[in-house]
């Protein structure tokens, strides 16, 4: 075992197979997902393909699970140094901003397809095509419902209207429901983090319970939306640029929310443990930082997707 360092040099934690079989791990998953998706486009069998993405999860998880049990196991025998405590923070940093670049890509996809493509499809500005070069029956309005080449792109029925969805009231709602319910998380998850710094484990836990379980109620109703999608209203990745625009972000939200709330759910079971001090919790910190950030796309997702 490496030897404790103090607060004025840098703790190099002793050597470790770790990263190599995760990154074993982590090829394995995104390779076997890539060929399931080939598979699924060929309509060949996609059993091996999800077999490999199966057996590079299970890898993967488990080498992060002993990976990140190092890790607390040294910090709680004092071994991190303060340096080290700030490349966490700085690493946590730079993860988050990495994520909003990826959800910034969507959004501009989004905003370039609704303010530009769209509307040279329909004949107007400079690079507008008209005549009857390509679609002169094609009507540049957002969300596109009558794909410019039905043949290619089945057409939805409606769009995902925040308000007009289904006849039940509470369908009706859906999306507002959800910004409701992840706005109110990021509260409870604050609420948590109070409570930690004031050295009251039992309002930790059960804030963070709270959090915890708004995140699954998300991912639950998210779920029966995108039945809703499929079943009722005909969007799916294939219905052109509005069925995969729609699907990419809220996928991809709901992916990293998915994360978010396995995030918080492990720092309950540490709260629960005893673990955490108000002056030494980053694990707790930075999986707030992590809810905050999905409550802040979520936000964007309603406007932009829903609303305008």
């Amino acid at each position: 075992m490496a030897s404790a360092g103090s607060h004025d040099t840098y703790y190099v934690p002793e050597q470790t197979k770790l990263p190599f079989f995760a990154s074993i791990g982590l090829f394995l998953t995104v390779y076997g997902l890539g060929n399931v998706l080939n598979d699924i486009k060929s309509s060949e069998s996609a059993t091996f393909s999800t077999l490999v993405a199966l057996v590079g999860f299970i890898i993967l998880s488990f080498i992060l699970f002993q990976w990140f049990s190092t890790v607390i196991r040294e910090n709680h025998a004092g071994m991190n140094s303060d340096q080290l405590k700030r490349s966490y923070v700085w690493g946590m940093g730079w993860f988050i901003f990495s994520e909003v670049m990826f959800f910034a890509a969507f959004f501009g996809a989004l905003f370039y397809v609704r303010t530009f493509a769209v509307s040279w499809l329909g004949g107007e500005g400079d690079k507008g095509v008209t005549g009857d070069i390509l679609w002169p029956n094609f009507e540049a309005v957002w969300p596109v419902i009558e794909n410019p080449n039905s043949e290619l792109f089945a057409n939805p029925h409606e769009a995902m209207d925040v308000k007009e969805w289904t006849p039940a009231f509470f369908a009706k709602y859906l999306p507002f429901w959800n910004t409701l319910i992840l706005m109110t998380s990021s509260v409870t998850v604050h609420f948590a983090h109070t409570a930690l710094k004031a050295e009251n484990r039992k309002g930790l836990i059960q804030w963070l319970s709270v959090t915890v379980a708004l995140g699954v109620i998300f991912l639950f109703l998210q779920v029966f939306e995108y039945y809703e999608a499929y079943a009722h209203y005909g969007l799916t990745l294939d219905s052109g640029i509005y069925g995969s625009t729609f699907f990419l972000l809220t996928g991809f939200h709901g992916f990293h929310v998915t994360l978010g709330t396995f995030m918080l759910a492990v720092m309950l079971a540490r709260a629960i443990k005893g673990h955490f001090k108000p002056d030494d919790h980053f694990g707790f910190e930075a999986a707030s930082w992590y809810w905050h950030f999905v409550d802040v796309v979520w936000v964007g997702l309603f406007i932009f997707v829903y609303l305008l």
